[in-house]
């Protein structure tokens, strides 16, 4: 890890009117059984929250990988499959996702089969915990409650947790009492595709983003003695250090004045190719995500996924750029028509946007607005009110 001197003086980062963490509104939490997979970190973060609320409140959370409910070692394939697809075989991927995901109208195969394998194990943990709700965070988790409640096997309520940004087939079954989408644009496609109930809470994010984080001015002294006078670029690989063409960016950015800090997740030999190159900051797995994308200028995103959330709730501008295939492209291209994000196609877009987003002024200051617009709900609450809606129908 090497920087690159400059005579210019330290890039502050472009400061924005905090606020504070959408209100927390008491109540009848009960007992959650959360359905998350571990297909990278994005899932399991939004299930971990959602439980912390749960228990600061004064209910009860489990959260239960879905991919070890299935049998026969199903699971664990299926997560191999996605994380060497991604990483080696986009095309094949791509394919996959056009095939099985795809949003859009025409009879094609769903998930439910691959899901109804796990219906046994999760009905015994809904026994064993005495869930009052089961609340997949997951599309196959989506598609396996709405298998057991049309079926009248599962005795509570399902509801979904939509955390995608464009609505992919395989979180839509009519089956679920409720769900609930991060968009008024994606509860609407929800609403369209099943008939379900459907209300929005927006992303879930730990209340750290929302808030002055403490770490962040250590971040700033960091990248100012790594970087004199250039404005800290977060690139996000996501948990498996997964983009297109990555030392590309981080070569243009860092010779365009910049300075790439790269999120490279567990990718070791991502992480010590890029921390050879000049004026790049190469990091593994962050603790201090908050402190980091408040010190940060802008993240560029391949993704739509949790880290682009969380830069929205910090009061970061997100640039997508080089999407992974599938759902990330649909997911950065949805953003930017939302008007959450820019999207740069090419690298004298990425420029462009990086050179308007990262300097005061209003371009920057509406980017921010959008973003934390979406922050006004809380999603545990809409939970508790689905569950009682559910049982006022029964």
């Amino acid at each position: 890890m090497r920087s690159r001197n400059s005579s210019a003086g330290p890039a502050a980062a472009p400061s924005a009117p905090r606020r504070v963490a959408p209100r927390q509104v008491p109540g009848d939490v009960g007992r959650l059984l959360v359905v998350s997979a571990s297909m990278g970190a994005g899932h399991d973060a939004v299930a971990a929250e959602l439980a912390r609320r749960a228990r600061e409140r004064g209910g009860d959370a489990l959260v239960v990988d879905i991919l070890e409910l299935l049998p026969y070692g199903l699971g664990g394939a299926l997560r191999r499959f996605y994380r060497g697809s991604v990483r080696h075989f986009p095309w094949a991927y791509a394919a996959l996702y056009r095939l099985f995901l795809r949003p859009g109208p025409g009879r094609r195969p769903g998930g439910t089969p691959l899901a109804r394998l796990a219906g046994g194990r999760l009905l015994e943990l809904v026994r064993r915990t005495d869930a009052d709700v089961v609340v997949p965070v997951f599309h196959l988790g989506a598609q396996l409650t709405g298998h057991l409640r049309a079926r009248g096997l599962l005795p509570v309520p399902g509801v979904v947790l939509v955390i995608d940004f464009e609505v992919h087939r395989q979180w839509l079954h009519p089956g679920n009492d409720h769900c609930l989408c991060l968009t008024e644009d994606a509860a609407r496609a929800v609403r369209e595709g099943t008939g379900t109930p459907v209300g929005t809470c927006g992303p879930v994010v730990p209340p750290q983003f929302l808030t002055d984080a403490p770490g962040a001015a250590r971040w700033r002294e960091l990248f100012d003695r790594l970087g004199p006078g250039r404005p800290a670029v977060v690139l996000s690989a996501g948990a498996w250090g997964v983009g297109s063409r990555l030392a590309a960016t981080v070569r243009l950015l860092a010779g365009h004045g910049f300075l790439p800090v790269v999120l490279c997740g567990d990718n070791r030999r991502l992480r010590h190719t890029l921390a050879r190159a000049r004026g790049v900051l190469a990091l593994g797995w962050v603790r201090d995500m908050p402190g980091l994308l408040q010190a940060a200028h802008a993240l560029v995103d391949n993704a739509a996924g949790q880290t682009a959330v969380q830069a929205l709730a910090s009061g970061l501008p997100v640039v997508g750029h080089r999407p992974i295939p599938g759902h990330g492209a649909d997911g950065v291209r949805r953003m930017a028509e939302l008007g959450l994000s820019d999207l740069a196609e090419d690298e004298s877009a990425l420029l462009d946007a990086l050179r308007g987003l990262t300097a005061p002024g209003p371009r920057r200051r509406e980017r921010i607005a959008a973003g934390r617009a979406l922050f006004t709900d809380d999603a545990l609450t809409r939970v508790t009110d689905a569950v009682r809606t559910a049982h006022g129908r029964r």
